[in-house]
């Protein structure tokens, strides 16, 4: 029974940051927003392939990258700040 027991940790051990890597920043991974993106414009009246739903494609994807952006700036000062102050919890 001990030798079971401790060939399932040592399996649940090798595979746990294999699923870590699944839970970064909660966003899948293969995420295709451009359907969201594509009835986001479309909602507001705006004609596919005309020069202001392709305006309003370009800007949902800047939005997207500085919302990105500013997560990743987040996170990094926040690791920072762990590493400056390792007295505070």
């Amino acid at each position: 029974m001990r030798l079971k027991t401790s060939t399932h940790f040592l399996a649940l051990t090798l595979v746990a940051p294999l699923l870590a890597g699944c839970l970064e920043r909660g966003q899948p991974t293969m995420a295709d927003t451009s359907g969201d993106d594509d009835a986001f414009c479309r909602a507001n009246n705006v004609a596919v392939g005309s020069p202001e739903y392709v305006a309003c494609r370009k800007d949902r994807d800047v939005q997207r990258s500085n919302a990105n952006a500013r997560i990743d700036r987040r996170q990094r000062d926040l690791g920072e700040y762990m590493l400056n102050h390792p007295d505070h919890p």
